[in-house]
């Protein structure tokens, strides 16, 4: 098993690389099936909680640090399939989430 995997970066202008990034993305998931999953955002990790929830691995979301005003496309989605979402701008939080617990900087 290697160290890490090359995922193909995408996003929703370049649906072609979408998919391909998609199809990566489940086969290392179904392969290592991890207990848990960390991501800070993007097509790519939107992917990857929600293929890592539909086989029982616990998902966290942190909304990337550059999103200060508002949550990011895949932040605000990802939102109800993950097990702790978060966001790193006080600002950004709500009562429904995603919630603010201090900022990696």
């Amino acid at each position: 098993m290697p160290d890490f995997y090359v995922v193909p970066e995408a996003n929703r202008w370049d649906k072609i690389r979408l998919v391909r990034s998609l199809l990566k993305i489940v086969w290392v998931v179904l392969r290592l099936r991890p207990d848990v999953v960390v991501t800070t955002g993007a097509a790519p990790g939107y992917f990857a909680v929600r293929v890592a929830s539909l086989i029982g691995s616990r998902t966290v979301w942190i909304d990337s640090i550059a999103n200060a005003e508002e949550l990011s496309l895949s932040g605000k989605k990802a939102g109800r399939f993950v097990d702790l979402w978060l966001t790193q701008w006080p600002d950004v939080s709500g009562p429904e989430g995603p919630q603010y617990k201090g900022s990696v900087l």
